[in-house]
């Protein structure tokens, strides 16, 4: 139930920079397939799909968190708007959205991949996925 609730999150966070910066929706369309693909296998129980989706935010969030600290500076214009009822960088408000949808899909991968009782073989499927990225 969770992957889709995190997955979906970062897919209305695509949607929203998408809206406000129009040079970037062609690849938002294309990352917005990448979690379409999370969840419909994360619903056939693959591991591949509990792999896919946590070494993606991995990498997205290594990338905001600690190079660009954009999900940083979404909280504080999110929390600038619900002080001053001002928004000056919708963009990054939704770094910040995708960056929490992200630790949701994160967490519930890893929950429902432990829930799988993983053998050697979905063990390889979900690390393959890791190394790939």
């Amino acid at each position: 139930m969770w992957i889709p609730v995190g997955a979906g999150l970062f897919i209305l966070a695509l949607t929203g920079s998408a809206v406000a910066v129009p040079q970037l929706r062609l690849l938002h369309a294309s990352q917005a397939l990448i979690y379409v693909a999370v969840i419909l296998l994360a619903r056939r129980n693959r591991a591949s799909g509990f792999g896919a989706g946590i070494a993606n935010c991995r990498g997205v969030d290594s990338l905001q968190l600690l190079v660009t600290h954009n999900v940083q500076g979404g909280a504080r214009a999110l929390w600038t708007l619900l002080h001053t009822s001002q928004l000056r960088r919708p963009g990054t408000v939704m770094v910040f959205v995708g960056g929490g949808g992200h630790f949701v899909l994160i967490i519930a991968c890893l929950a429902a991949f432990g829930q799988l009782q993983p053998g050697k073989k979905e063990w390889r499927q979900f690390l393959r996925v890791q190394c790939s990225h």
